[in-house]
């Protein structure tokens, strides 16, 4: 009966030690650069358990003048004011981000941040698929599962490990307005040739065929890409679905919601009250930025014509094509923005101007008066159409075509 029971103790002991030795996460980054940092935070910030692994002891990221070049925002934007209070300096002062100071600030930081834990100086050996996931087999014998992989290792080793050739395009282009391409950006503001209007669209994180694997190029480090990575990656391992499977939209608006942006307007920058109106509007395409010394503006002053915003709102919504045809002034104004969202989104032209009004100071934050027949200017404009019509509900494709 002893020796009964002491096979039981040993086969149950020996399970437990085989179960300690074994690690399930929802997402896990390989990689020790900014864009490691900016992926392992977002996913975990988005809700799922997260392990960056790292086979040094510290981050290596850009400088503080490298950085301070950007059009910085979302986790980019909080880490350089965390960098900030710790060297005791303003919020608006440059800051030189040296190795040790931003480890002590990264430190403190992940430290607080829920579902993240971050292995450092493991070595490993193994790297494979496992199911629909993955698995890596570290040097101490413990092993990594995880339902996706964010490669933001910069040494080359993964795609060794998984026979994957490395990344040869840039992922941070130039925004441009001849194709659709800039309606799928997940990322945007990161200097490249004296300009900041670049942007990393959602289909370049991903490669066909590789399920459940998001890439980050090693040449282009950045907080922001990797921030809008781990947002992807994070989508598919809380939904249970496959990378292929990932939803421009949802994704989007979870870094929005994050104050990441994903259209790089140099002229109303995240903590601008209007500034996730102009965010989803410039998705839209329904006002166009101007290109001017390598930044992207928005003008929000500016009025609005009409010939700017016919094609593109006629292109997201069938109704706007008969309002246009009635519609002959060549200048849009306060009152007939809200008869052209009222017309399109069937809604009360009466409650609507009233609604509007009481918030034109108040829930807006507008400066100006409410007058309708004065000019619309495009931050007003952005406003009244992302509230009452919200282009960015409508679904478009990975080259950033309207689907009907």
């Amino acid at each position: 009966m002893k020796k009964g029971w002491f096979i039981v103790f040993t086969i149950v002991l020996f399970a437990q030690l085989g179960y300690s030795q074994k690690v399930k996460t929802g997402v896990l980054v390989i990689g020790n650069g900014s864009n490691a940092l900016g992926a392992g935070l977002q996913s975990a910030i988005s809700g799922v358990n997260t392990i960056i692994l790292m086979e040094n002891q510290d981050f290596e990221l850009s400088s503080g003048y490298e950085l301070d070049k950007n059009l910085s925002s979302g986790l980019e934007a909080e880490f350089l004011k965390r960098m900030r209070k710790a060297k005791g300096i303003s919020d608006s002062s440059k800051v030189y981000v040296d190795q040790t100071s931003a480890n002590a600030v990264i430190k403190t930081w992940s430290d607080s941040t829920k579902n993240l834990k971050i292995i450092r100086t493991r070595e490993w050996s193994k790297l494979k698929r496992a199911g629909g996931g993955w698995s890596i087999e570290l040097n101490d014998g413990k092993m990594i599962k995880a339902a996706v992989l964010i490669n933001a290792d910069a040494s080359g080793k993964v795609n060794e490990a998984l026979m994957l050739p490395k990344i040869k395009e840039m992922q941070w282009k130039r925004l441009n307005y001849n194709d659709n391409l800039y309606r799928t950006s997940v990322s945007s503001g990161f200097f490249i040739e004296n300009s900041t209007s670049n942007m990393v669209s959602l289909y370049d994180l991903l490669i066909p065929g590789q399920e459940n694997l998001v890439v980050l190029n090693s040449d282009q480090e950045s907080i922001a890409a990797g921030q809008s990575a781990g947002a992807t990656a994070a989508y598919s391992a809380f939904f249970d679905l496959k990378i292929s499977q990932s939803n421009l939209k949802k994704i989007q608006g979870e870094l929005i919601s994050y104050k990441l942006s994903v259209i790089p307007f140099d002229d109303v920058v995240y903590t601008d009250s209007n500034w996730k109106a102009v965010q989803f509007l410039g998705l839209s395409g329904f006002l166009k930025g101007q290109l001017s010394s390598g930044k992207l503006k928005f003008m929000s002053d500016s009025k609005v014509s009409t010939e700017e915003i016919k094609e593109p709102i006629k292109e997201y919504f069938y109704k706007a094509q008969i309002w246009f045809e009635d519609y002959k002034a060549v200048q849009m104004t306060i009152s007939s923005t809200l008869d052209l969202v009222c017309k399109i989104g069937n809604k009360s032209p009466e409650n609507t101007l009233n609604e509007v009004k009481k918030k034109w100071k108040t829930s807006y934050g507008f400066k100006t008066e409410f007058e309708p027949s004065r000019g619309v200017t495009r931050r007003e404009f952005a406003v009244l159409v992302y509230e009452y019509l919200n282009p960015f509900n409508v679904n478009i494709d990975p080259k950033g075509r309207v689907i009907r």
